[in-house]
């Protein structure tokens, strides 16, 4: 599926297809991530690895937008049943089936690009495949950085009142701990994640 909305085109990339655009994707979760809350100090081999994943799982979806054909924000998906186990284990504790469940991996968008409608149009996409494959809900986890975190910008405004007008809520005690090196350290360390999930 390919929509053009202002500037960007927005295309949903399933299976073999995601082949083509897990270069730029790597690059955009490296240059995004970079920055608070993530903070993610990342290597083009690993994110090549990681993101291999999105194009041999059955299911998963690789949204991306694109300027004049440069790849510019890109959002990845997948049923949560194929996630790592961090990210299934917590649902897994309380009896969910993990195979109804879509797990929403990541949004990316270059700054330059933002307040431009980017991120509704990478949920609306991947909640429609969601549906199609069947999902009764959604679900994220984002990062937890306290707020007198010294990398906080004074100006940093976090996106929970986006994802409540999707119509995601922080669900209480679904956490998890994922691993990666921050900026400016030398190993990785675990970070808390906070699930967020809606009904489709």
């Amino acid at each position: 599926m390919t929509e053009t909305q202002n500037a960007l085109t927005y295309e949903a990339l399933t299976g073999a297809d995601v082949r083509s655009v897990l270069n730029d994707v790597a690059r955009l979760r490296i240059s995004v991530f970079r920055d608070f809350p993530y903070l993610y100090d990342g290597s083009l081999d690993y994110e090549r690895d990681y993101l291999s994943r999105f194009a041999s799982s059955d299911g998963s979806v690789v949204v991306i937008a694109s300027d004049g054909g440069k790849v510019v924000g890109a959002a990845t998906g997948c049923p949560l049943a194929v996630e790592h186990t961090e990210f299934k284990q917590p649902f897994e504790a309380r009896g969910l089936d993990v195979n109804r469940i879509f797990y929403c991996a990541e949004s990316v968008l270059l700054p330059e690009y933002r307040g431009q409608g980017a991120g509704r149009h990478f949920f609306d996409l991947r909640e429609e495949q969601a549906r199609d494959l069947g999902a009764t809900h959604c679900a994220f986890c984002a990062v937890v950085r306290p707020d007198d975190h010294p990398a906080r910008p004074a100006n940093y405004v976090p996106l929970d009142l986006f994802w409540k007008k999707r119509g995601y809520v922080p669900v209480p005690g679904f956490t998890t701990r994922f691993s990666w090196r921050d900026v400016g350290q030398d190993h990785d360390t675990f970070k808390p994640m906070q699930f967020w999930m809606r009904d489709l």
